[in-house]
Parts: structure tokens; sequence; C-alpha cells
């Protein structure tokens, strides 16, 4: 696996809701500290959570972020934030997702326990694979796109940018799927669908 893994500490979670928690099991999973962690966000007061620190954003300088929200807007947004103040994005890969040897795993990645991620797949910046979802072979996943919970990519797929896989969703082999598309829950992507659409149903539409 070619990665973009290697981050400076401190490290940054920007959020510390329910994924900004995953993330951090990720990292403690791979010998990470809580001494080396921040969790940057202005919705939580200070304190700490699971022994890291929270801080407003404004007071995160320096190290490596990884971005802990699920909504690819979001991302981009907290991504410049981050950037400006000097911090350079990491990807985070829990021990337990299972990776081909030749997948590209670009720095801002988050790939979560029990992800399988195939042969020749490339994961662009700041996109996330959650918790038992599949990436079949040759499939290339565009910056800021999102795969939620037990979704399934077939092979040869492609997601452009700021793309949603709903939780259980299907995408099947060889289908384009357009920029900022959102793929609802259990929804079967069958044929190629143009930028900017709401899919829902078996098959999508």
């Amino acid at each position: 696996m070619s990665d973009g893994t290697l981050g400076v500490a401190p490290i940054h979670i920007v959020g510390a809701g329910g994924l900004g928690r995953e993330v951090f099991d990720a990292l403690f999973q791979n010998g990470v500290t809580a001494a080396d962690v921040v969790f940057a966000d202005d919705h939580l007061a200070a304190g700490e959570v699971h022994g890291a620190v929270v801080r407003r954003l404004a007071d995160t300088v320096g190290g490596s972020y990884v971005v802990a929200v699920a909504d690819p807007a979001g991302r981009r947004r907290l991504r410049r934030r981050m950037e400006s103040m000097g911090s350079t994005p990491m990807a985070v890969v829990h021990p337990r997702a299972v990776i081909a040897h030749d997948v590209v795993v670009w720095p801002g990645c988050v790939v979560l326990a029990n992800a399988f991620i195939s042969t020749g797949v490339r994961l662009e910046p700041h996109t996330q694979v959650h918790s038992n979802a599949t990436v079949g072979h040759d499939t290339i996943v565009h910056e800021y796109t999102t795969v939620l919970p037990g979704a399934n990519l077939a092979g040869n797929v492609v997601l452009e940018r700021d793309v949603t896989v709903g939780s259980n969703a299907c995408v099947l082999s060889g289908v384009h799927v357009g920029a900022g598309t959102f793929i609802g829950a259990g929804a079967v992507a069958t044929k190629t669908h143009p930028a900017g659409r709401l899919l829902t149903r078996v098959p999508a539409r």
C-alpha cells in the first residue's frame, strides 16, 4: 500500500463527535497515544475526549490533521482552515482494514475497521471508507467522497468528487457516478449517473 499515513505530532482530529472517536480508536490501535492527539472542535467545551485534549480550531497550529466529518463540503472547508494554520494532512487506516498491497491511499483519507479495499484501487485525498464497506478492484474514489458503513462498490467503479454512498448501498461494476451525487442507504446504482443527483431505490433513480 502506498499511503499518506505518516503524521507529525500533535495529530489533530478535526471533529470530536462519533466519527472523531472512531478515528481516535484507529490511531490508538496503531499505537498512537492520547498525549499525541488533539481534538479540534469549535462546538465542544474545552476538556478531554478519551484522554486527548479538546481545543478550538483557532488554537491548533502545525502538526498533522485528519478531518473526521462525513459531509464532503464540511471536510473541504475544514481542510482549508487547518492548512491555513500550517497543519499537514495525514491518512488514518485502522489496522483491521484489509487493503491490497498496491492500493494508493492519499493524505487525509480515513479507512475504518473491517473495510476491504481490493487491488488497483485509488483513494484520492480526503476520502473516507467506513466500517464494513468494500471497494472492488480498480475503483477510483475521487477527493472528498464518503463511502458509509456497509456500502459495496464493485470493480472498475468511478466515484467523482463529493459523492456520498449511503449505508448498505451498492454500486455495480463499471458504473461512473458524477460529482456531488448522493446515493441513499440501500440503493443500488446499476448504471452511470451524472453529477448532482439524489439516488434512491432499487435500481437507483
